[in-house]
This record gives C-alpha cells, sequence and structure tokens, in this order.
C-alpha cells in the first residue's frame, strides 16, 4: 500500500513505518500556520504538537523585559512541542511563527501515547530531540563567540535548508528579535550583504544570490548543526 499523501512533507511523519502511519491516519490534522502567530507560550500548557512542512517556527526565550532571542528554529526536519513527551508539557519559552506555510499538528494526548508504545516515534521523537538540544547549545556558542555578520549567515542558510527555496521570508523587525539586537543593526547587516553580491533585500524577501559565498562568510557553527541532524535522523523510512 502507499504512503498516504496525509503525511508528507514532513520528516518526522515521513520516515515512520506504514503500520503507524495507519495508526495515526485521520488524527492528524493539516493546518496553516501565519506568520507571527504564537504556537505557544511560556508557562502554559501545550495542547498540540506540530510538525511543520512549508513553515518554520522560531522557538525563543523571553526576558522579564520584554526582550527575546531566539534559541532554535524548526522547519520541516523536526516538531514543536518537545515538552510534551518530556514529562513537563511546558517551557519556559516560546514558538512563534517566522515563515508562514502548512504544517500538521497532532494532540499532546496521541504524542504522549504514541511515545509510551516505545516504538518508532519514540526513538525517532529522542533523536531528533538530541539534535534539537545540539542545535540550541551551538546557537549559545555561536551568539557568544562570533560576529552578527557570521550568525546572520548562519541564520538564513538553516532557513534555506529549512524551506527548501532560494528565498527567506523574514522582516527586518523578526530578524532583529530573533538575534536579540536593535533593527538598525540589521539594515546594516542586510546592507553589507546585499552590497557583497550575497542577497537581495526587499520588503521582508530576502532573495539568496550566492550560497556558496554566504557559506563561506557563515561560521562553522552551521555545518556542525547540519551535521548533527544528519547524523542522527534517519533520511529513510524505518520498517
Amino acid at each position: 500500500m502507499s504512503t498516504p499523501v496525509y503525511f508528507r512533507g514532513n520528516h518526522l511523519l515521513d520516515v515512520l513505518p506504514i503500520a503507524d502511519k495507519r495508526r495515526l491516519y485521520g488524527q492528524v490534522e493539516a493546518i496553516q500556520l501565519p506568520l507571527g502567530r504564537i504556537v505557544y507560550d511560556g508557562g502554559l500548557g501545550q495542547k498540540y504538537a506540530y510538525f511543520p512542512t512549508s513553515a518554520v517556527v522560531s522557538l525563543q526565550y523571553l526576558m522579564t523585559n520584554g526582550n527575546a532571542a531566539e534559541t532554535a528554529a524548526v522547519g520541516n526536519e523536526g516538531m514543536v512541542g518537545t515538552s510534551i513527551f518530556m514529562g513537563a508539557n511546558s517551557t519556559l519559552g516560546r514558538a512563534i511563527v517566522k515563515r508562514a506555510g502548512l504544517s500538521f499538528r497532532l494532540k499532546s494526548q496521541v504524542v504522549k501515547e504514541e511515545f509510551y508504545r516505545a516504538g518508532p516515534l519514540m526513538h525517532l521523537l529522542l533523536r531528533y530531540t538530541q539534535a534539537l538540544i545540539a542545535q540550541t547549545s551551538q546557537t549559545a556558542v555561536c551568539n557568544r563567540h562570533h560576529s552578527i555578520d557570521q550568525q546572520v549567515c548562519r541564520r538564513l542558510l538553516m532557513s534555506l535548508d529549512h524551506t527548501q527555496s532560494g528565498e527567506v521570508l523574514m522582516t527586518q523587525e523578526l530578524l532583529a528579535t530573533i538575534l536579540g539586537i536593535r533593527r538598525e543593526g540589521v539594515t546594516e547587516i542586510a546592507g553589507r550583504l546585499q552590497s557583497a553580491g550575497l542577497i537581495r533585500y526587499a520588503r521582508g524577501h530576502i532573495l539568496v544570490l550566492d550560497r556558496r559565498g554566504l557559506e563561506r562568510r557563515s561560521c562553522e557553527c552551521y555545518v556542525v548543526i547540519k551535521k548533527e541532524y544528519e547524523r542522527l535522523l534517519p533520511r529513510r523510512s524505518v520498517h
């Protein structure tokens, strides 16, 4: 029997064995996530786990003064809501959509039940959580030791990987929030990258003109994170 179309587009769901997909069929919802939507907020319980396909979600940590900075990003390679099966069902940070698009979602209770089956989905989610922790840790190192220009290049490259596209839809305000800097700083960096012929930026649309040039300008963190995801997550169905 062919793979149900309903599950295509998110890596974690794509690689599930057919038997698991059949069991979940009918419980997975396909929804549109608009730009800026808060998927979950700090300290509140999570009703759903999200498995993006074309959407990209920013995981952010909030300060008491209202400022925020991105700790990780989730695209079609993963899921939003790891605290659901880690026993807490809530987190200190928030998750906000930074690229509008489609996502699958599963009720938290369904995710818990599947996790406690100790089957393929549990092992996938645990490996994905390890990869997500690696991204968060590497981001902390990057923020401390690398220039803002390098950080912007890394995040643009990761955004390209998430969307399988040459274009990144992101406003200066959102990029400033992700980086934890002022909007004026983003304007200067975007101007430098555009002058170097690496990107074209206009009204929230960033078109990457020279990906290899962007990779050379980025720090090693991009490659480290990418290799860790490739090491931990299978690229084919685990039958």
